[in-house]
C-alpha cells in the first residue's frame, strides 16, 4: 500500500473517530453536571436541614432558659417579699416595691419610714455583689430609731429584681438605675437631703455615680463601706483575656463555688446567716460579672484625684475581699472638701455584720447629722 493510500485511510479513520469522542466527551460532561447538581442539591438540603434542626435547637434551649430564669426570678421575688425583716416592735413602716430601670426590668426595692413625722434625712442603700437589700433590715432599724428614712434597691440578677441569679451584663446599667432611682426618691419626698450608701461593689457604683455633676447636686454626701476599688484578677491572664471572653462567652463561670464562703465578718453566726440565704449567690462568677468589676474598679482607681463629692469611706484593716489601702489613696488623692474616713484595726469586709456593727452604723448616722448641720461652706473634719 502506498504511502498516499495509507494517508487516505488515515485520515478517513479520524474523521470517523473524533467526532465520536466530542460526542462521547459532552455526554460524560453532561453526566458530570448532572452529579454534581444531584450532589449539590442533596447537600444543600442536607445543610438547611441540619441548619434548621440546629436553629430550632438553639431556640429550643434558649426558650428553656428563659424559663428556667423566669422562673427563678418568680421564686427569689416571692422569698423576698416573704422576707421577716427582724421589725419586730420598732417604731417604723416599711414596704417593698418595684422600680423599673434603664432596660426596662424589674427591680425590687424596699424602703423603712419612721412611723410619724418627717424624716430628718434619707439613706439609699445599694448593696454588693452577690447579696441584696433584705440584709441591711437591722442597719434600716437603726436609722429610722434616729429620724432617718431608709431606701434599698436590688440590682438585676440579685435579691427579687429580674435577671439571671448572680449575672450583670453591665454595672454602668446598675449605675444608671442607682441615679434613676434617686431622682425617683427625692420627686417623692421633696425637701429631704438623701444620701447614697454602697458597700464593696455597691461602693464603686455609688462612687462612679456621684461623680455625675447632675447626681452630685442630689445628694448631701455618700458613704462607702469596704468599696471595690483597684481591684486585681487572681492572675495577669485572666485580666488578659476576660474583655474578650466577657463578649464571646459572657455567662461562663470560671470557678468553683465556695459554699463556706470567703470570710467577711468575726461574728459566725453573720457567715452562717449569709450562706444560707437563698437570696445570697454562692455559685461560680461569671466571666462578664468579674469583668465589668474589674473595668469600674480601674476607672474609679484612675480618677480619685476628679472626685469632689462629700463622702464618708470606711474599711476594715484585715479585708480579704478588697483593698482598704485603695480607700486611704481614694482619701488621699479626692478633691473633695467635706471628706472623712475610718479604718478598723482587725475588722474584715463585712463591717455592718461585723460583731461591732452598731456602733459603725452609729458611725455612719453621726456623719450624716454632721454633714447636714455642716452647711454648704463647711470643712469640719470628722473625728
Amino acid at each position: 500500500m502506498s504511502t498516499a493510500e495509507m494517508e487516505q485511510l488515515t485520515s478517513g479513520a479520524s474523521n470517523r473517530i473524533i467526532p465520536l469522542l466530542k460526542a462521547l466527551r459532552t455526554s460524560l460532561l453532561f453526566i458530570h453536571t448532572v452529579f454534581l447538581s444531584l450532589l449539590f442539591f442533596v447537600f444543600s438540603r442536607r445543610r438547611r436541614c441540619l441548619s434548621e434542626s440546629l436553629s430550632e435547637s438553639t431556640a429550643k434551649k434558649q426558650k428553656s432558659a428563659w424559663r428556667r430564669e423566669e422562673e427563678d426570678t418568680i421564686r427569689r421575688r416571692a422569698l423576698a417579699e416573704g422576707l421577716n425583716t427582724g421589725d419586730g416592735y420598732c417604731q417604723f413602716r416599711r414596704d417593698t416595691f418595684l422600680f423599673y430601670g434603664v432596660r426596662q426590668s424589674a427591680l425590687f426595692c424596699r424602703s423603712w419610714f419612721p412611723v410619724s413625722g418627717n424624716p430628718r434625712g434619707i439613706l439609699i442603700i445599694i448593696h454588693g455583689l452577690n447579696e441584696h437589700s433584705g440584709r441591711y433590715s437591722d442597719f434600716a432599724r437603726q436609722l429610722t430609731s434616729c429620724n432617718f428614712g431608709v431606701y434599698a434597691m436590688d440590682w438585676i440578677g440579685h435579691g427579687g429584681s429580674d435577671g439571671l441569679h448572680g449575672y450583670v451584663p453591665s454595672l454602668d446599667h446598675v449605675v444608671a438605675d442607682t441615679g434613676d432611682f434617686l431622682e425617683k426618691i427625692r420627686l417623692e419626698n421633696p425637701g429631704i437631703p438623701c444620701f447614697l450608701f454602697g458597700h464593696s461593689t455597691g461602693g464603686a457604683v455609688v462612687l462612679k455615680a456621684a461623680t455625675s455633676a447632675k447626681i452630685e447636686e442630689m445628694v448631701e454626701g455618700i458613704i462607702l463601706t469596704s468599696p471595690a476599688l483597684r481591684v486585681k484578677p487572681a492572675h495577669p491572664i485572666v485580666g488578659a483575656v476576660a474583655p474578650l471572653v466577657s463578649l464571646v462567652a459572657p455567662k461562663f463561670q470560671f470557678k468553683g463555688a465556695n459554699k463556706r464562703g470567703i470570710p467577711v465578718s468575726r461574728d459566725p453566726a453573720a457567715l452562717v446567716a449569709k450562706y444560707s440565704d437563698p437570696l445570697v449567690y454562692t455559685g461560680p462568677i461569671r466571666v462578664r460579672t468579674g469583668y465589668e468589676i474589674l473595668r469600674i474598679s480601674a476607672h474609679l482607681t484612675r480618677n480619685f484625684k476628679f472626685v469632689t463629692v462629700p463622702f464618708f469611706v470606711l474599711h476594715g484593716t484585715a479585708d480579704r475581699v478588697t483593698d482598704p489601702l485603695a480607700s486611704q489613696d481614694l482619701y488621699k488623692e479626692a478633691v473633695s472638701e467635706f471628706k472623712d474616713i475610718k479604718l478598723y484595726d482587725g475588722f474584715l469586709h463585712d463591717l455592718l455584720f461585723e460583731p461591732e456593727r452598731e456602733e459603725i452604723a452609729q458611725d455612719i448616722i453621726d456623719w450624716m447629722e454632721k454633714r447636714l448641720g455642716a452647711g454648704l461652706e463647711a470643712v469640719t473634719k470628722f473625728p
